[in-house]
């Protein structure tokens, strides 16, 4: 038994909140902002934060429930002055305003006898529970520095689309202004005209659209890590950010790193160990207790033999009639356990929908990375084509510039598939709990 004690007392001052540390998994893109930043994130996110108190605070209530097994020892000294009725009876003497002073040192210890192991039960239940928080905690981690890096390569997309699309408005500004002009010479009917200026109306939305969606993303990283007094963000490009492969398959185990699959085995865990502790709380309970110290009315005279006091007994406790109150919280408590299984088997099937779903999106997305880039080539290559017909005069400048507008447009293209590739893998890594599918490779 006091081995026991002993233990569970090291290992109360032992718990320590803790967290595995990611993989570095955003360092891989080669971008020193991701480098930089994510650390700074998991430093200073709000969020972030929040979780890790909570993760505190059930490290506390585990520390709290090991405390209930160890005995709890008390000592409440007084110090009171007695004033007697007036008719007092010392036999058939009676003694006037009869007072007098009471000095007590008593030091107590009560413990519960955990004889059918319920209240060990219940700090295993906690201690589940405390690991159920741990999970939480990664899981938000994961959420929060996914959404970190997928919303940076949304505005590194958006700082390209913007130079491209600033060129595609200049451009479509100059063919506006040369189809006009042929109008104006009866080269052309005033349809061709409006159609270019339709264009350009389109273009300068499109370039609108895009600087404001460009400081929503840049206010939100801000908020995201945490800064009160930083206006701006320095970023790399769209271009400097490295393109990986991903594997053609990944096993289904996978899905057992991910803290919610975790969280769910606790919790079926943790469910069962409270049905247990529901059905010993129907059986009686036995309190030992003890106190020793000293009591006197005279202080000279409180520590001597005469003044010493003891005691130690067994209180045992048995609720004989609740109003079937217990025997409706052990029925709560196997329905609990039933729904954290179903809930462990729902988890199961997202999980795997989750991770084939990613697995698919991305590549398929890659897919689409490579069909832009080969649209691009040609256009380029047709851009080449007539650059050289204007060269020996076999076409006009403002061909030569809607080819040049159409080689921007595929550009955007690029810059949009490589973007959402990008995005793609970030929720790949998100469907493997956190985990560098790069090593699957």
């Amino acid at each position: 038994m006091l081995k026991r004690f002993i233990l569970l007392t090291i290992f109360i001052f032992s718990i320590t909140p803790a967290i595995a540390s990611d993989s570095d998994w955003w360092g891989k893109y080669g971008d020193d902002f991701l480098v930089t930043n994510v650390e700074k994130l998991y430093r200073q996110n709000p969020d972030l934060k929040i979780a890790s108190i909570k993760t505190k605070e059930m490290q506390e209530v585990v520390k709290m429930s090991i405390a209930n097994e160890l005995p709890q020892i008390n000592f409440n000294p007084s110090i009171g002055r007695e004033l007697r009725s007036s008719d007092v009876y010392f036999g058939n003497i009676i003694i006037p305003n009869y007072s007098q002073t009471r000095y007590l040192l008593p030091l107590a210890m009560t413990y519960e006898a955990d004889i059918w192991g319920k209240n060990h039960l219940q700090t295993k239940s906690f201690r589940k529970l405390s690991d159920i928080t741990l999970q939480d905690e990664k899981i938000e981690r994961i959420y929060i520095s996914s959404n970190f890096v997928a919303s940076y390569f949304n505005l590194v997309k958006i700082d390209s689309l913007i130079k491209n699309q600033q060129k595609l408005a200049d451009l479509q500004k100059q063919i506006t202004q040369m189809q006009e002009t042929k109008y104006q010479k009866g080269l052309c009917g005033r349809p061709e005209v409006i159609i270019e200026e339709e264009t350009l109306t389109t273009f300068n939305e499109e370039l609108n659209n895009l600087k404001s969606e460009q400081e929503v993303l840049k206010n939100q990283l801000i908020a995201m890590l945490g800064e009160k007094e930083v206006t701006n963000i320095d970023r790399s490009s769209l271009d400097s950010i490295k393109i990986f492969d991903v594997p053609e398959e990944i096993n289904s185990t996978a899905i057992t790193k991910r803290p919610d699959f975790i969280k769910s085995e606790l919790y079926v865990k943790k469910t069962g160990l409270d049905v247990r502790v529901a059905r010993r709380e129907l059986l009686p309970s036995f309190t030992l207790y003890g106190n020793i110290g000293f009591n006197a009315y005279h202080l000279d005279r409180l520590f001597t033999n005469r003044s010493f006091l003891s005691g130690v007994g067994v209180l045992p406790s048995w609720d004989v009639f609740t109003g079937g109150r217990k025997m409706a919280n052990l029925r709560y408590k196997k329905l609990e356990c039933k729904k954290a299984m179903e809930m462990y088997n729902k988890t199961v099937l997202t999980s795997l929908q989750e991770l084939n779903d990613s697995l698919c999106r991305v590549k398929n997305t890659k897919k689409n990375y490579n069909e832009s880039l080969q649209r691009c080539n040609l256009e380029t290559e047709k851009y080449t084509l007539v650059t050289t017909k204007l060269g020996i005069g076999a076409t006009s400048n403002l061909d030569k510039y809607k080819e040049e507008r159409s080689l921007y447009v595929r550009q955007n293209e690029v810059i949009a598939q490589k973007a959402n590739y990008l995005i793609m893998t970030v929720e790949l890594y998100k469907a493997l709990g956190g985990e560098d599918f790069t090593s699957l490779l």
